[in-house]
């Protein structure tokens, strides 16, 4: 495993551009519309958890780019996820983000009723419409994928393998932490923050900030700290804390109580890792919990920042401190990355900015800057196209 992972490149290529994207990229609606379609829907996206969802019935949804999708656990125990459209008049099948149908799902604007395993199971007043075939007129499934209790949805066919194949060079190193026997701890969180979403995945590809903008990481992790580039659509990131010497409160005590689970080998015990998922998705483990985030454009100007904490079902008193004092330390990095994405945002309206400076350690905001490149090559472009033709422009590109 470890020589698996030290293999991968990190050095920069010469010649590279440091620049990283141009400016016009941060604030075009044609773009952030070409994104919505050629990135976000038709890569792989979170929903949530199998645990989200334990029991027959059981469902969960996630709006997003928009698209409304309803993922439910049927009769049979199986997961499956469908857009929550009605095939009658488009209504949403359930309006909730997380609750239960108990025998099926009724549609709350004309009653057509579905069962768990999206058949339609009969029209309301079906004397009024021809026969209905109980598939055709089905929900519409999506293509679903669970990786490690994970459960990632894509809404249309994309250029991405399965979820299993992007992150196998971590797959061996992800089930030692046996994800997918841990439960929810507060549920799904959702926000809203004033930027674009290239400026969230900016801030969040890189530990070049982490000494000077983090001041409890720094303390926890010291010069341990490292990122590897995305390669084929997966990146990762790993710091490793020590006992001794931490300053700060929550730090202290939680290296203090941190106690990882006999099943972890050595070399994770003290280590805090975070694996990415192109274009927007992190999955972070320490020796107490999981969690995932991510991101989705609401506008070229607002994203929706969304993310869930996982612990394991069995836990003493020590390990629900340390775990405590984990998202503790977690979220005040993510109020601190908040206001720097504002402030790197803002920079790009501004005629006084001429763009990124890269460092060699940035490379993971290059590689992830690469593989934007690679969907939507109209974005390599230093001028901004008039705004009518940018999807125009990059169906040529691509073309070429």
């Amino acid at each position: 495993m470890k020589d698996a992972i030290d293999e991968r490149n990190i050095e920069a290529p010469a010649g590279w551009d440091r620049r990283g994207l141009p400016a016009w990229t941060y604030h075009s609606d044609a773009l952030t519309a070409l994104e919505k379609s050629d990135l976000f829907r038709t890569h792989w996206n979170i929903v949530g958890h199998v645990s989200d969802i334990p029991e027959p019935g059981n469902f969960m949804t996630l709006d997003a780019v928009g698209e409304r999708a309803l993922v439910i656990r049927g009769r049979d125990g199986v997961v499956r996820a469908f857009h929550n459209i009605c095939r009658h008049r488009g209504s949403r099948v359930v309006a909730e983000d997380k609750g239960t149908c108990r025998n099926a799902v009724i549609c709350p604007f004309h009653g057509w009723v579905y069962n768990l395993d999206g058949t339609l199971r009969g029209a309301a007043r079906p004397e009024s419409f021809p026969p209905l075939d109980r598939k055709e007129f089905g929900l519409l499934e999506i293509e679903l994928e669970i990786w490690n209790g994970l459960i990632f949805i894509r809404f249309a066919d994309g250029p991405q393998p399965p979820v299993a194949e992007i992150l196998a060079p971590f797959a061996e190193e992800a089930q030692t932490y046996r994800m997918d026997q841990m439960v929810p701890t507060t549920g799904i969180s959702t926000d809203t923050s004033p930027v674009n979403w290239k400026s969230v995945r900016d801030v969040d590809n890189e530990g070049y900030h982490v000494a000077m903008a983090h001041p409890a990481l720094q303390d926890l992790y010291g010069r341990t700290y490292f990122d590897q580039p995305f390669i084929d659509g997966a990146s990762r990131s790993i710091g490793t804390f020590s006992r001794e010497n931490r300053r700060r409160w929550s730090v202290k005590n939680y290296t203090k109580l941190s106690t990882p689970k006999p099943w972890l080998p050595e070399e994770l015990h003290e280590a805090w890792i975070y694996w990415g998922l192109f274009p927007n998705a992190v999955i972070a483990v320490t020796p107490e919990l999981m969690q995932f985030y991510q991101e989705f454009p609401t506008s070229t100007h607002e994203t929706t920042l969304r993310g869930a904490v996982y612990r394991y079902r069995d836990e003493t008193r020590q390990e629900r401190l340390a775990r405590q004092l984990a998202v503790r330390i977690d979220q005040e990095t993510q109020v601190e990355d908040v206001q720097l994405t504002i402030w790197s945002d803002e920079s790009m309206a501004s005629r006084a900015f001429s763009g990124f400076l890269l460092s060699d350690l940035e490379y993971g905001v290059r590689t992830h800057h690469d593989h934007i490149r690679d969907v939507l090559p109209v974005v390599t472009l230093d001028e901004a196209p008039d705004e009518k033709r940018v999807a125009e422009v990059n169906r040529s590109m691509r073309a070429e």
